[in-house]
């Protein structure tokens, strides 16, 4: 099956971005090396749901040079970039089925094209590979053999489905590897989600009022930049626990309702929907800016949003003003989706370096591994730690050892 993209001709340009992004990728550049003289895939056929960026081609060429054939495309329909998906789809091994602003009902025809090619493996960015292969899809799950899961919100569908003896095929949490969560979701969210709001609005952040909605590990990376670009932070947490870290984080913490008054910036990151609901909106203060740094646009209620507008225009590139009914003007970005990559680059090439590393190795060891059941598993420890020790060896980093009688001693309580 050929590849459908938006516009061939500007492969060119998305593949000096893909190269660009290679050349600050060690780790993948390391382990391209490996796979590709054992090729380890040799005669699978992996499909991937992820950003279609140029990071997210530097995985799918990898894996086609180990030997897969890899079919490609987005997990959001505004966070593909045509001119890497021209430049991908001309790569041997690989087939992309991605265009920018597809409707639902496009994007959803994507992923059934991916799947059409009846792949035995799969990375998913979100779970919307999965709930294909659960529901208009499923038989297509059978050729199955596993799959890899990139983001929080993948990995409680997953675990929804692992939970009722419903999952038809092994899935592995990547997202839940601490070489994922500690600098993915924090570091690499954080600097991409602050990176696109600035880029768009073109607005000082410094001396302004942010509330960060969710403190989970997105949410502490996003908290933790806006502290260090001069904004006073605001926490939203339903988790006692999670709200009192924020606290001795140096955060205020306060409910939704509180914030809205007083914040000039929103973020979301928690994977809910509604955590901006309508009783906030009729609160938020004149011109406040909204985004969405979760993986679905369901995090603020939209529809509250435009029924309490009576106006709702493009203002700018990524940018909708509502005049709301009471004389207030809110600003929403991207559409109330995945504001980092909708509107952005997502996240840095050095942080997507160790998380498609995980990625690479975690399907590799699906296929080494001879009993795996329905379920979702954790990521090896030995290729968690691998990814790190890879990580800090292209960074010139040395660790010290443990001594003989040191690792006595220790065995001694253990």
């Amino acid at each position: 099956m050929e590849g459908v993209v938006a516009d061939k001709s500007l492969a060119p340009q998305g593949k000096k971005k893909i190269e660009w992004v290679k050349s600050h990728m060690p780790v993948m550049e390391k382990i391209e090396e490996e796979i590709a003289k054992n090729k380890p895939f040799a005669g699978h056929r992996i499909a991937i749901s992820i950003h279609l960026e140029a990071k997210t081609a530097r995985l799918a060429i990898a894996l086609a040079k180990a030997g897969a054939e890899v079919f490609i495309t987005s997990s959001n329909p505004l966070s593909t970039q045509d001119d890497v998906a021209a430049g991908l789809n001309e790569e041997d091994g690989v087939t992309v089925f991605s265009r920018w602003g597809v409707s639902k009902e496009e994007y959803e025809h994507q992923l059934e094209q991916v799947l059409e090619n009846q792949p035995d493996l799969i990375i998913d960015d979100g779970g919307d590979l999965v709930k294909q292969l659960h529901g208009p899809l499923e038989d297509l799950s059978r050729g199955i053999i596993g799959g890899a899961e990139e983001t929080t919100t993948g990995v409680h569908r997953l675990r929804a489905l692992d939970r009722e003896n419903k999952l038809n095929f092994p899935m592995f949490a990547v997202n839940d590897a601490r070489m994922k969560y500690l600098f993915d979701n924090r570091y690499g969210t954080g600097q991409s989600t602050w990176s696109a709001i600035t880029r768009t609005t073109n607005l000082t952040v410094a001396g302004t009022t942010a509330t960060v909605v969710g403190y989970g590990w997105c949410g502490k990376g996003v908290a933790k930049i806006a502290d260090g670009m001069g904004a006073d932070v605001i926490v939203v947490e339903v988790d006692p626990i999670k709200a009192l870290e924020a606290k001795m984080d140096g955060h205020r913490v306060m409910n939704i309702e509180k914030a809205a008054p007083e914040s000039d910036f929103f973020i979301t990151t928690t994977g809910n929907i509604n955590v901006i609901p309508e009783r906030a909106i009729k609160k938020i203060k004149d011109k406040a800016i909204l985004a969405n740094a979760g993986h679905f646009d369901v995090e603020i209620n939209l529809d509250s949003l435009e029924k309490l507008s009576n106006r709702r225009e493009e203002f700018r590139d990524n940018v909708e003003r509502f005049s709301m009914k009471d004389g207030r003007e809110l600003f929403l970005l991207a559409e109330g989706r995945l504001v980092n990559l909708a509107a952005g680059d997502g996240h840095p090439a050095e942080i997507m370096d160790i998380s498609f590393a995980l990625q690479t190795l975690t399907v590799e060891h699906i296929l080494k591994t001879e009993e795996l059941t329905n379920r979702v598993y954790s990521v090896p420890e030995k290729v968690d730690r691998k990814v790190a020790e890879m990580k800090l060896k292209s960074m010139g980093v040395e660790l010290d050892e443990l001594t003989q009688k040191q690792r006595d001693y220790l065995r001694e309580f253990n």
